[in-house]
């Protein structure tokens, strides 16, 4: 036979049927047990509608973010293509003054390299011009007629001497006679008939022209056939 229960026992609770107690009771909070909160409700229409607006500024805001990043972002292309753009604009103009100078600096180089050769060269022009009449009266006493032959043949001597030294600083004879006449060369003082040389050519030399290194320093003083 079944026992039955005590009058004072109470029958087993099954825990899933047992409700949660009431938030408010502190006991129940002490032994951990579930509690119902009595104010928890579904949302009403007000606080949906305020979820949505505030979810429809956060799309705003998002997408504004996003615009200006794209914008940003075309901005710094193109900054960046203006500036490669500026950057070769300045190389060529860099390179195109590095030319310039250069053929400047050829130019001073190639000058200063002649100015130099021809102070080597004309140092002694005042010098030489000075001593041109002396050659030509030098050269007057050597064809003049003298008795004494040894004294002509000293006298020739030097003069060819004096002449060799010259001619080693530069000095050089223009050729007139029996040639065409030169205006960077000749002087005409005279013109004449003479059957002998052809039109325009140099038939007398009156005084003998001389070159220095290739510089006309006295012409020839000549007369012309006509």
């Amino acid at each position: 036979m079944k026992k039955k229960n005590d009058a004072g026992t109470k029958p087993a609770e099954n825990p899933e049927n047992e409700k949660p107690e009431a938030c408010g009771n502190e006991a129940a909070k002490a032994e951990g047990t579930k509690c119902e909160e009595a104010g928890d409700k579904a949302p009403d229409g007000k606080s949906s509608e305020a979820e949505a607006e505030k979810d429809s500024k956060a799309a705003e805001k998002d997408g504004e973010a996003a615009g200006k990043a794209g914008s940003d972002k075309t901005g710094e292309t193109g900054e960046s293509a203006g500036s490669t753009e500026d950057a070769a604009a300045e190389d060529e103009a860099l390179m195109a003054k590095y030319q310039r100078l250069m053929a400047d600096f050829q130019n001073y180089k190639r000058r200063t390299e002649k100015e130099k050769s021809d102070i080597y060269a004309y140092a002694n022009e005042k010098l030489i011009v000075g001593l041109l009449e002396v050659i030509d009266n030098f050269e007057r006493a050597v064809l003049s007629d003298t008795a004494d032959k040894k004294y002509a043949e000293g006298m020739e001597m030097i003069f060819r001497q004096l002449k060799s030294v010259l001619e080693k600083s530069g000095l050089e004879e223009i050729k007139a006679l029996g040639e065409g006449f030169d205006p960077n060369f000749h002087n005409a003082v005279m013109t004449e008939d003479n059957d002998q040389f052809e039109s325009g050519s140099v038939t007398e030399v009156l005084q003998k022209g001389y070159t220095l290194n290739g510089k006309v320093i006295r012409p020839s003083m000549v007369k012309v056939n006509n």
